[in-house]
């Protein structure tokens, strides 16, 4: 069996607002070809987490390594060069009203690439039929649900070809078939493309169906209490906050019942 190779490596990280500490003590590795869940409950701190691992937020202590990069200690031209090998999908898809479905995703491709405009039709068609969205280039966003915006938050994501996905509460406001349909669809993509995806979620359906491995958050310790493959960690563990998350507070839950 190969080794895991490291991907992400954070070592001893401290988020702080001023004097307030979100999380401290942070130690972790995401592995390549990883299906990483951040999760915890509300407040504790996991969009903030995914803000310092795309390099919006600058942690207080502490260093993130991408492929043995210190992102912080590198050049501004290395730090530009790590994150455009990141794709990331907000909770509402984020994308712009007054923009088609196409034209939305080409946004990534015309500003960081030198490709033609036919060039850059052609990926963008071809992203949209990954996520399900063939046809749909001429779509406005306010023209289709929830759930399509979801994915063609996803086929912009992808536009440039990223290494690493990062999803902030992907099912947020979807419906449950809406939110197993995106579950499959993250399945099918990281199976088929390869890449490691961090995903933040409180949503149980979605943490077992998708995640390898994961940490969870603690908003009163301020810090990472278990970590492991999501399942494993139900089956396993001890701490009884971790149960009461992955159990939904039900007592006498097998973990087969949830998955």
């Amino acid at each position: 069996m190969n080794n895991p190779e490291p991907c992400i490596t954070v070592q001893d990280l401290t988020m702080a607002y001023g004097s307030t500490v979100i999380q401290q003590d942070l130690t972790f590795t995401i592995n390549r070809g990883d299906t990483f869940i951040i999760m915890g409950g509300s407040g504790c701190g996991k969009s903030t987490l995914l803000r310092h691992l795309v390099g919006l937020n600058k942690p207080s202590k502490g260093k993130v390594f991408y492929n043995g990069c210190s992102f912080w200690d590198a050049e501004p031209a290395e730090q530009e060069r790590v994150m455009k090998s990141f794709g990331i999908l907000y909770q509402g898809g984020a994308l712009w009203s007054s923009m088609t479905l196409a034209e939305n995703i080409a946004l990534p491709l015309q500003l960081y690439t030198a490709l033609d405009p036919e060039r850059i039709q052609e990926i963008v068609s071809f992203k949209l039929s990954l996520v399900g969205l063939a046809g749909f280039e001429d779509f406005y966003p306010s023209e289709i649900s929830g759930g399509m915006k979801k994915r063609a938050g996803l086929a912009r994501a992808m536009a440039l070809d990223p290494d690493i996905l990062f999803f902030d509460e992907p099912s947020a406001g979807l419906d449950p078939l809406s939110a197993r349909l995106l579950d499959d669809l993250i399945i099918e993509l990281r199976e088929s493309l390869g890449a490691t995806i961090i995903i933040v979620t409180h949503e149980l359906a979605s943490i077992f169906a998708v995640g390898n491995n994961s940490i969870f958050l603690d908003g009163d310790a301020k810090t990472i209490i278990a970590s492991g493959n999501p399942k494993q960690l139900l089956a396993e563990t001890t701490d009884e906050r971790v149960r009461m998350f992955l159990t939904r507070g039900e007592t006498g839950v097998r973990p087969h019942e949830l998955f």
